[in-house]
């Protein structure tokens, strides 16, 4: 097995086609398929799965694509560091919930970077698919949250994918609407004055549930609830539906727009407060990039400077 085999069998999972594959690493098809039938034999299974529409990876296939894609991110960093990469673009992917300030360290990171040297990739996307894509290497770092309610399902799921919860910062909650919203002008917000108001949540798929919720207190019981699958969406309902969600209050007017406030949640007898611990998970094994030290000192950086009042 060698590391020109992995890469092209990375490349092949990626692009889900031998065709598209071969053309992307400029060999020939025939080429490709000789390496990929002999690794495929070093490894004893079957990693893809051949069909008239393009190349499918097996259930062997996808466990041994996690392990190959670990030992390739380690040779790429040990070139990075001591070799020469030539015209190799290096890749740096994060994936987060759907946090503003995750996007917005992104992009100060991004500035210190030629991006013609490089593949960046930012995915807002559901708590599932974060930290799967963490645990099989496509992005090298996630953003989520912890709190009381979630904790031990996402910590399970992150013991089962390898991967490691490190903290960041403490959160309170906060209501997140729009400033012509008839609640915009209260000093705090309690759970009972929403009642007439639409909470907007960010759906989750097929593998959602409660504990996967993105917004907290995801437990209480809402009256009137919206779905959105992304944070445009869910700023039109805001404005078109007097709608509102629960969040950490870390909110980059920036990007979001300034049209929005984050007041404070007042817990009462029924409904009580609860504390967000946002941070990032990573592999539990492996050196960072220099790509994701840099993306780490952004968010803190980010954080440190934007962290609410209550």
């Amino acid at each position: 097995m060698t590391l020109q085999q992995i890469y092209y069998a990375l490349t092949v999972a990626e692009t889900g086609s031998m065709n598209k594959a071969a053309e992307k690493l400029i060999i020939s098809q025939p080429s490709l398929t000789s390496a990929i039938k002999a690794l495929e034999r070093y490894a004893g299974i079957a990693i893809f799965l051949r069909t008239s529409k393009g190349v499918a990876v097996t259930n062997e296939g996808a466990e041994f694509l996690t392990y190959a894609r670990q030992v390739y991110q380690q040779y790429e960093l040990l070139r990075e560091k001591y070799g020469k990469a030539g015209s190799v673009k290096r890749k740096f992917g994060v994936s987060a919930q759907h946090y503003s300030f995750a996007v917005k360290a992104f992009v100060e990171m991004v500035k210190h970077f030629d991006t013609r040297h490089y593949e960046f990739a930012i995915r807002e996307t559901k708590t599932y698919d974060v930290i799967q894509d963490v645990g099989t290497l496509r992005s090298e770092l996630g953003i989520l949250y912890l709190s009381s309610f979630n904790r031990k399902i996402i910590e399970k799921m992150l013991y089962e994918n390898d991967c490691a919860f490190h903290h960041l910062i403490d959160c309170g909650v906060y209501i997140y609407l729009w400033k012509g919203h008839p609640l915009a002008g209260e000093k705090s917000i309690r759970f009972v004055q929403l009642y007439d108001y639409p909470c907007l949540s960010f759906e989750q798929g097929e593998k959602g549930s409660f504990y996967f919720a993105e917004e907290i207190l995801a437990e209480n019981c809402y009256p009137r609830i919206i779905k959105a699958c992304d944070r445009a969406t869910m700023l039109n309902l805001m404005v078109g539906l007097n709608g509102y969600t629960l969040c950490s209050g870390i909110i980059c007017n920036e990007l979001n727009g300034d049209e929005y406030a984050a007041i404070p949640f007042e817990p009462d007898g029924e409904n009580q407060s609860g504390l967000m611990e946002i941070g990032y998970i990573k592999k539990k094994y492996g050196a960072l990039s220099e790509l994701g030290e840099s993306y780490l000192g952004e968010i803190k950086r980010y954080l440190q400077i934007s962290l609410p009042e209550a």
